[in-house]
């Protein structure tokens, strides 16, 4: 079984499968070759079912011939390279904190960009593309989300996909194999650890190439727009490296106690543990994420406090605030950046809001105590981020 584990997570092996598969071998920066090294030798010992091997494995497979595909479109069109990503809108905040709602009603703005579900799935547009036709990818896409839908009802219980909806970009960084994906996924301790000292600056470069490759598509589709709108929670442990790479970005965190955030985030990477192994202690998932999220929190933190004229580069926004009055925090955020919430906008985002509450979505249900969580131990991990951020009447 170690020696079957070990093929399936080989890295040569799964090289040469992407390779064979697409018909192309140039990867182009390879930088992304020891995260991935590190990735597989700490999968090759967790302790995986047979669903979460061919599951990860798959993953991993797809990265990889991600890469080499978009690596080839770049070749056959160097003007990819010349798209500007500027003054990006990025959502950051922990986990389960409205970052998803927030996004998405900035996203309905017709004068933005954002990566749908769709084309996060297959970032590389298909030889003969035609530009003025449906694109293929699109109903894959959905056949894809419904099959996860049934597959895994209670992750989208939790999390929610839609193939034409605005999604997280993280799927770039995992691309990269810096992201912290895996551990969200399964027990890789190694990979975790050895996470914690990487500089993340080629995942971020990379997002920045991906973003540029799904632009240019989008400007062939006769899309002109004028800012992105990106979300990754994870962004929140790596705000220095994010604005290094897109330093005119404007980030918006959202703001919710951890009492609230923690054991949500803690339920839903039980259930992806609970997909890829069949012995998983939800207090160890509870114990890893409480970390995981406070270590992220106090790294956000230092930057906010050490970076000039922070105030102009963030907007904080709290989630009940988004949840009752969801247009007055776009009115802040876009005053904050000197936009106008024009009438063509408000109105897409009317109507946004509409479909999203008539569109009924499963019930989420977990406890703090089933994760070996509790207010204690949760407020003493985010004291500093409670005390600046965090009404008292919600710390109990």
């Amino acid at each position: 079984m170690a020696s079957e584990r070990s093929r399936v997570f080989d890295e040569a092996v799964l090289i040469a499968d992407a390779r064979r598969e697409t018909g192309l071998s140039e990867f182009g920066d390879d930088r992304f070759r020891t995260p991935l090294r590190v990735l597989l030798a700490s999968l090759a010992e967790a302790p995986l079912n047979a669903v979460g091997t061919s599951v990860l494995s798959t993953s991993i497979g797809r990265s990889l011939t991600r890469r080499l595909l978009a690596e080839d479109c770049f070749a056959r069109h160097p003007e990819i390279a010349d798209e500007r990503i500027d003054r990006p809108l990025v959502v950051v905040g922990m986990m389960r904190s409205g970052t998803t709602l927030l996004q998405r009603l900035l996203a309905s703005d017709p004068r933005s960009y954002s990566a749908l579900g769709w084309e996060l799935g297959e970032p590389t547009p298909r030889p003969e593309t035609n530009w003025n036709a449906p694109d293929p990818r699109i109903a894959d896409a959905e056949v894809r989300s419904r099959q996860m839908r049934e597959f895994a009802p209670g992750l989208h219980a939790i999390h929610p996909t839609d193939a034409l909806e605005a999604d997280e970009e993280i799927v770039f960084l995992a691309d990269a194999f810096l992201s912290h994906v895996p551990e969200a996924s399964c027990h890789v301790p190694a990979y975790r650890s050895w996470l914690d000292g990487q500089d993340f600056t080629p995942a971020y470069q990379y997002l920045r190439r991906m973003l540029q490759l799904l632009q240019w598509q989008k400007r062939q589709r006769g899309e002109r727009r004028e800012r992105w709108v990106l979300k990754t929670p994870a962004h929140l442990g790596y705000l220095d490296t994010l604005f290094s790479v897109f330093p005119d970005a404007h980030v918006i965190q959202m703001h919710r106690s951890p009492l609230e955030t923690i054991p949500s985030g803690a339920s839903l990477n039980s259930t992806l543990w609970r997909l890829c192994a069949d012995d998983v202690d939800p207090k160890q998932v509870g114990r890893q994420w409480l970390e995981r999220m406070a270590w992220a929190t106090r790294r956000g933190l230092a930057v906010r406090d050490r970076m000039p004229a922070a105030a102009e580069r963030f907007t904080d926004v709290w989630y009940r605030a988004a949840a009752s009055e969801p247009l007055a925090q776009v009115e802040r955020i876009y005053s904050a950046i000197g936009a106008e919430l024009i009438p063509e906008a408000r109105g897409a985002m009317e109507r946004w809001l509409r479909a999203d509450r008539r569109n009924e979505k499963p019930k989420h249900r977990y406890s703090a105590e089933q994760f070996g969580l509790s207010e204690t131990t949760i407020c003493a991990a985010f004291t500093d981020y409670m005390d600046r951020f965090i009404d008292p009447s919600e710390h109990t």
